[in-house]
């Protein structure tokens, strides 16, 4: 993993620049023992705050991060970084931060190591970060955008304890689902007619769309054009996976597919079929026909068509239900895209993929919704949101690859489309999804307050997703 180097000179300038320019990066052995030198100078020595040492355990964990500040060959300033707990969900610190005396003149050692810490903390996946500061410090801190979440007194100095806002998921979201409700209107949940809204009352907003007066349920998913361009094949057979899924959350069996792919030449648009064609027969599903088109930029999307008297709705959860997830853990980042696309599915034979898809309609849950870009958070509040509520997440309890020393980070397992992952709500105690495939997990629970919060181990809690995930509303 390549982590930064941060220039110290960042920002508008409020003071007159230091005396020599410097770098911050990630410390070598080194260069950990001089910042661990400036650390006891300062802390033991000048300021009286710990007694012969300030060395704690965070020191001797490996996962830990030192980055320092240097200029002139030496160290001038340094802060570590490190996850709270034994397994790291997430939730990290940083502390210790500190700048010689010969630098303190020359502003902007400091705030450019807090600076590439934030930077850091959200490269690593982190989630919740947090540092303890002494008040005097603290101008700095909210100077640079952190905000206060409490008080303590550390060696009997007073200390504030402040957090930097990460955004990930709202960032997410606002990219992949919050146009829906402007593209959409006036087809949505506050159409004027019940007819005209998408889906027909109860079902706006959902995986699929019920037919009127029939039991079939229509999907349909279009692939980015930049993926269909870089990777055809896997684009295909992204194409059956996205359909099947839709069809799979809203418990029907899928019975055809059609496809429409376009691309520059006959060999390009072959090697998207190929994909498809793979997927439809790994799932058992008979591809009926489509179009293509040769000569143009590449394009695919796949229409699906399954079957069910009793469809599971999308919005059909109820205040306090707790939110299970049901996801498949096997695999591996999907090669040209990690952080955001995990490929479980590929490895699976054809009956475990038929299995998964019909975990829901094995389950019969109030509601559920796959996992889709948005991500788990931005599903879970898509399900929320058309249910009319807003939802809180248990981040410790959400199933992941690998367990706590897996290279999957928890930022980029919970903002990524996991391969195959249900969200589903149920009273609580009351969840019947399953498979052997996958791992079930209570997550969480439908909640008053819209939008989405990530709910941490000692009880605090952050705020993932500001409101409605894609404003279409209840379903």
């Amino acid at each position: 993993m390549a982590l930064l180097d941060v220039p110290a000179l960042m920002g508008p300038r409020v003071v007159a620049p230091p005396a020599a320019e410097f770098i911050v990066g990630v410390a070598d052995r080194a260069e950990v023992e001089a910042y661990r030198q400036l650390r006891r100078d300062a802390f033991v020595d000048e300021q009286g705050l710990f007694e012969g040492t300030d060395r704690d355990e965070l020191d001797d964990d490996p996962r830990a991060v030192v980055l320092v500040a240097r200029a002139g060959g030496g160290v001038v300033g340094g802060v570590r970084l490190a996850p709270v707990g034994s397994e790291d969900i997430g939730w990290w610190t940083g502390s210790r931060l500190v700048v010689a005396p010969s630098a303190r003149s020359a502003l902007g050692v400091g705030s450019a190591l807090v600076r590439a810490a934030s930077a850091l903390a959200e490269q690593l996946g982190v989630l919740r970060f947090d540092a303890t500061v002494q008040v005097r410090s603290s101008v700095l801190f909210r100077r640079l955008g952190w905000e206060q979440t409490g008080r303590c007194v550390i060696g009997g100095v007073d200390h504030l304890r402040m957090r930097w806002p990460i955004d990930r998921h709202q960032r997410l979201v606002d990219a992949t689902k919050s146009l829906l409700e402007a593209v959409l209107e006036p087809h949505t949940a506050w159409a004027a007619s019940p007819d005209g809204s998408l889906g027909g009352a109860g079902w706006v907003g959902d995986d699929g769309a019920p037919v009127p007066g029939t039991d079939v349920v229509a999907a349909c998913d279009a692939i980015l054009p930049s993926m269909v361009e870089r990777d055809p094949e896997w684009a295909g057979w992204c194409g059956v996976l996205v359909n099947v899924n839709d069809l799979s959350a809203m418990g029907a069996a899928p019975v055809g597919l059609l496809d429409a792919v376009a691309g520059r030449d006959a060999a390009f648009v072959r090697r998207v079929l190929a994909g498809v064609r793979r997927g439809a027969e790994a799932w058992g599903v008979p591809l009926l026909g489509g179009h293509t088109q040769v000569g143009v930029p590449a394009a695919l999307s796949v229409t699906a068509l399954g079957r069910t008297a009793h469809p599971v709705p999308g919005g059909g959860g109820r205040y306090g239900d707790a939110l299970s997830l049901t996801v498949d853990v096997s695999g591996s980042w999907r090669e040209g895209h990690h952080g955001s696309q995990w490929n479980s599915t590929e490895g699976r034979r054809s009956h475990e993929l038929r299995d998964l898809a019909g975990a829901v309609a094995r389950a019969r849950p109030a509601a559920a919704k796959d996992v889709s870009m948005a991500g788990i958070v931005g599903t879970v509040g898509m399900l929320a949101e058309a249910s009319g509520y807003g939802a809180v997440v248990d981040v410790a309890s959400v199933p992941r690859p690998g367990g706590a020393s897996s290279e999957v980070t928890p930022g980029d397992w919970l903002s990524c489309f996991p391969g195959f992952g249900m969200v589903t709500a149920d009273r609580p105690g009351e969840s019947r999804m399953h498979s052997p495939y996958a791992e079930t997990a209570e997550i969480g629970e439908l909640s008053l307050r819209r939008g989405v919060d990530l709910r941490w181990p000692d009880g605090e809690v952050t705020r993932a997703v500001g409101g409605g995930v894609t404003g279409l509303g209840p379903a």
